[in-house]
C-alpha cells in the first residue's frame, strides 16, 4: 500500500511556434494566465522568496471554490529561460493537506522559431495532487491537469485564442 511519502515526478513537454519571451510572458503575466488552462489568474511577485497565488475564474467561484485555489513561493526566476516555484492546491482540504510541491518551467527556444517548454512537477508525498495534475480525474469530471493547461498555453501563445471556451474559434 502507498504511504504518500514516495517520490513522484511528472514531466511534460510541449513545442510552440513562438519566441521564448512570448512563452515566458504567458506563464507569468496575470492577464495571460486567465486566457488558458483553467483560466486561473496567477499573481506572481517575480523575486525569489516571494509568495504567489492563483485565483479562481468566475465559473470556478460559481462552483463554490475558495478565493485562492493555489499558492506557493517563488524559488528561482531567470527570464525567459527558467521559473521555479512551490505549488499547493487549495481547492479541497485533502489536497491542501498534502502540502507544497515544486513546479519548474524550463523554456528553451530559438531554433527554427520553435520554443520547447518542459514543465516538471515534483510531487513527493502528494498522491492526490499527482492524480489530479496528471489528468487522472478527467473521466470523473476533474479536468485534464497539466496536459490541459499546456495545451491551452500552446493554443494561446500561437494564436491568441483560447482552448475549449465559448469564445474560441471552432475552426
Amino acid at each position: 500500500m502507498a504511504t504518500g511519502n514516495e517520490s513522484c515526478t511528472h514531466v511534460y513537454r510541449v513545442y510552440m511556434h513562438a519566441a521564448p519571451e512570448a512563452v515566458w510572458d504567458a506563464i507569468v503575466n496575470p492577464d495571460s494566465t486567465e486566457q488558458y488552462g483553467y483560466r486561473v489568474r496567477c499573481a506572481y511577485d517575480l523575486r525569489a522568496g516571494s509568495a504567489f497565488m492563483g485565483f479562481p475564474s468566475k465559473e470556478m467561484r460559481s462552483l463554490g471554490l475558495p478565493n485562492a485555489i493555489v499558492d506557493g513561493v517563488v524559488v528561482e526566476v531567470d527570464p525567459p529561460r527558467r521559473f521555479v516555484h512551490t505549488w499547493r492546491m487549495l481547492i479541497t482540504p485533502e489536497l491542501a493537506s498534502e502540502g507544497f510541491t515544486r513546479v519548474t518551467w524550463d523554456i528553451d527556444g530559438g531554433r527554427f522559431g520553435v520554443t520547447r517548454l518542459t514543465l516538471t512537477h515534483e510531487l513527493a508525498g502528494a498522491p492526490a495532487v499527482a492524480r489530479l495534475t496528471s489528468g487522472g480525474t478527467e473521466d470523473d469530471g476533474g479536468g485534464g491537469g497539466w496536459n490541459w493547461v499546456l495545451s491551452g498555453l500552446k493554443t494561446f501563445v500561437e494564436s491568441g485564442k483560447t482552448l475549449g471556451t465559448e469564445g474560441a474559434d471552432p475552426s
